[in-house]
Order: structure tokens, then C-alpha cells, then sequence
């Protein structure tokens, strides 16, 4: 295999061998491509696109390049949830013991924030003893006596991917279809799943802004997915703003602690959250219709039943087993809070769903840098939805910020990422397509 080769075939419009893909994934796992190889790989794609079969044989090398974990001894479906990133999108938290309270097993590989948008890693990192990336051992043992695990990717894990896209995130080739497709499925083929279900985001904070790019990934994830052996399906879901009423990592995990907890009922997070878990149980067989699926997450949440498993994660995990009971004792509090006032009378019209998520990084919620450190205590809560109703001067949201000025900054800055209008607007449906 002679890389220049494969990259010159691409460039130039031809369609690779599965062999090829195969050797030169190979190449890049074991070291042996040039960064210049790799990124101009990932241009060539970027640009000339690949066919289904391709994505497929892609993503099959990938996920081949490392370990594939096995729970041949849990008698229950392999399930997990993939999105593709928003703001406020805390949803992997809460829905993963709900789905193990109903009866799947849910080893979920999940990431670092992207950009704009929050990482559930990131979150869980502000649980005090919370390992992200255990042992090989301890991950199996905790999806199987508590259901779920929530942890990070490890490098035995499609280790090509992580070169891969450590390219990718400097060669402006992130956002290639194709590549985006591998990306995510190589590391859930590596995980050993039965059944897959993909969050796919559209609108002002989602990586696919407009809805034909949103359906054109949906569609590539599911087909891909479905030709590596592996059932999935995918929502599309509204990410036009914050999808829970809070953005940051400890804010977020506080609102998740309530939902577990039965308080954050009647919410777009709430549809959400419900319609993955219908999903999931549908597609692994456990429930026959979604409507019998969705009955079945409610229990799970009102019983208490979710909110045990979570507390057996984060224990079993290193966490504290009180999390749930003492959230004021482990998640620590930013030393000031701003209420953001509306600027003027009227209805919370529109928001830059993506400015939110600017404006978590800005309070040092986030990274701009690969090596940043995280303030996990900042960010914004108690954002009030779409479609709301306020006066000049009242409150729409809550800033957790480091210092005062951090404070002033992010207040005003937030303020002006809504618009407010005299007519009571039109809202985006939270969940517009399945495929």
C-alpha cells in the first residue's frame, strides 16, 4: 500500500477499495502516515466526498483499529445514545439509567465538550472521584451491576479515530460527512453495541445549521450503522436554544439531579429525554411500540428506579453514593451569581443558541485549547425558555461566574444573544423527524 497513492485516487474523484481504506486506517494506527498523509487524506474526502460503501469499509477499519469489548455474559441488549452536540444537551446523563431501569444495558462512550458545545465527560468530571476512563474490568463489571457506565473514550478503543481527528480539528475537515459518520460509529462498533440510537441537532447551536444538512448526516449514521450490523435509527431534534435551562457542567449536572429527582417534568429536556428512552426500547425489542416504551421510562423515573442506578454509577465509579441525597456536599458553587435581566418587555422571541455556548466558554466553562482547565462551578442557569413571557427588568436566566467583572461580562453578553418581541412567536417543534 503506497499512501500517495490511495490519497491521489481520492483527490481525484475515484472511489477506494475497501482493502485500501483498510490499509492505510492500518498505516495511521500503527504510526507509520505522516500528519501531511493524513490531513491531506482527510481534505481529499472532505472534498470529493465518499460513496456508502466506502463510509462503511471506513468505518469498519476504524473500529477495527483498536480492542472491541464483549459482555457475552450480560443477558440483556447492548444499547447506547450518540449526539452530535448542542448546548444544554445533558440528555446521555439521565437517559442512560432510565434506559438500564427499564431493562438494556447501556455502555456508553461518551466525549469532551466541541467547540461551542458542552461535553459529558466534562460534567461528570465535576463529580468529585468520578473516573472517566476506568480499566477495561471495572467498565464491564459496572455495566453489569448497575446497568449503565458513562465513561470516555481509551486509546484501546478505535485509536485510529483519535489520530484521525486530531487532524481533522486542525485542517478545518471536521465537518465532512463522511468523516463524521466514521468518527462516531467506529467507536460505537468498538463498544460492542446491539442497537444504536442518534440524536442528530439542527438548527443556530448545532454543528448541522440547517435542516438538509441535519437530515444528510441522519441519514449517512443510520445506513452506515445499519451496514456495519448494528440497528439504529436517529431523531431530529431542535437545537435553536439550550435544550435544559441551564449550560455549564455543575449547573448541568444539578439539573440533572432534578430530573431524576421528578422535577424537571413538562420541559422540551423532558420530551426529549422520554422519546430517546421510547426509542431505545423499541429498537432493542423490550417494548413493542414507542407509546409502550415512553410508559415504561415514566415508571422508571417516577419509581425512583433511575435515580438508584445513577447513584450505583457514580459509586461504583469513584463518586460519592449521597450524590443524589447531598448534591450541596460534593458539587462545588461558583462564589457569584448574576441574575440577566430582560432588556425590554415583550416574549422571549428567538436566542444565538451557539452564543450561549460562546458564553460558557468565556467564563472559563469551556476550552479554547486542547490543554484549557475547566472552571466546572461556571456557567448559566434558570434560563428561561422560548415562548416565555417577561417584563423589562425581570429575570431570564442566572450567571455562576468566578468574579464580578466575569459576572458583568457574561450577563450582558447574554442578554444580548435573545430577542424579544411584542407577538408571542412560533416555536420549532423540539423533535421534527425520525430516520
Amino acid at each position: 500500500m503506497i499512501p500517495q497513492e490511495i490519497i491521489r485516487r481520492k483527490r481525484d474523484g475515484g472511489e477506494l477499495a475497501a482493502a485500501d481504506i483498510r490499509s492505510f486506517i492500518d498505516a495511521l494506527a500503527a504510526g507509520r502516515l505522516s500528519e501531511g498523509q493524513i490531513g491531506a487524506f482527510a481534505m481529499a474526502v472532505w472534498f470529493k466526498g465518499m460513496s456508502r460503501q466506502e463510509i462503511v469499509a471506513l468505518t469498519l477499519a476504524m473500529a477495527d483499529s483498536g480492542d472491541r469489548l464483549q459482555w457475552a455474559d450480560i443477558d440483556r441488549p447492548i444499547a447506547d445514545k450518540h449526539s452530535t452536540g448542542g448546548v444544554g444537551d445533558n440528555v446521555s446523563l439521565m437517559l442512560a439509567p432510565i434506559a438500564a431501569a427499564c431493562g438494556l444495558a447501556v455502555p456508553m462512550i461518551s466525549g469532551r465538550g466541541l467547540g461551542h458545545t458542552g461535553g459529558t465527560l466534562d460534567k461528570l468530571e465535576s463529580i468529585p472521584g468520578y473516573m472517566i476512563t476506568p480499566d477495561a474490568d471495572l467498565f464491564h463489571r459496572v455495566v453489569k451491576q448497575a446497568g449503565c457506565a458513562i465513561i470516555g473514550q481509551t486509546g484501546a478503543l478505535a485509536p485510529a479515530d483519535g489520530r484521525l481527528y486530531a487532524v481533522r480539528d486542525v485542517t478545518a475537515t471536521v465537518d465532512s460527512i463522511p468523516l463524521i459518520t466514521a468518527s462516531i460509529l467506529s467507536k460505537k462498533l468498538a463498544a460492542g453495541l446491539q442497537t444504536l440510537v442518534l440524536d442528530v441537532k439542527v438548527g443556530n447551536g448545532a454543528f448541522m445549521a440547517e435542516r438538509d444538512q441535519a437530515e444528510m448526516l441522519a441519514r449517512s449514521l443510520v445506513e452506515v450503522a445499519n451496514g456495519a450490523g448494528v440497528k439504529t435509527s436517529a431523531l431530529i431534534t431542535d437545537m435553536n436554544e439550550p435544550l435544559a435551562d441551564s449550560a455549564g457542567n455543575v449547573v448541568e449536572m444539578r439539573n440533572c439531579l432534578d430530573f431524576l429527582a421528578g422535577r424537571k417534568g413538562n420541559t422540551r429536556l423532558e420530551a426529549v429525554v422520554l422519546a430517546f428512552a421510547a426509542e431505545m426500547l423499541e429498537k432493542s425489542g423490550i417494548a413493542a411500540l414507542p407509546e409502550e416504551g415512553e410508559a415504561m421510562a415514566r415508571r422508571a423515573l417516577s419509581s425512583g428506579k433511575a435515580a438508584e442506578i445513577f447513584s450505583r454509577m457514580v459509586s461504583m465509579l469513584g463518586g460519592p453514593a449521597d450524590l443524589i441525597e447531598n448534591p450541596d456536599k460534593y458539587l462545588a458553587r461558583a462564589p457569584v451569581k448574576k441574575p440577566v435581566a430582560a432588556a425590554r418587555s415583550g416574549w422571549l422571541a428567538a436566542c444565538d443558541a451557539r452564543g450561549i455556548g460562546v458564553s460558557v466558554i468565556d467564563l472559563g466553562g469551556g476550552r479554547r485549547h486542547p490543554t484549557d482547565r475547566i472552571d466546572h462551578r461556571v456557567g448559566f442557569s434558570e434560563l428561561l425558555p422560548l415562548g416565555t413571557r417577561v417584563n423589562a427588568g425581570e429575570p431570564i436566566a442566572l450567571v455562576h461566574a468566578a468574579d464580578e467583572a466575569a459576572a458583568e461580562r457574561a450577563a450582558a453578553a447574554l442578554a444580548a444573544h435573545y430577542r424579544i418581541t411584542e407577538d408571542e412567536p412560533a416555536l420549532n417543534p423540539v423533535i421534527s423527524g425520525r430516520v
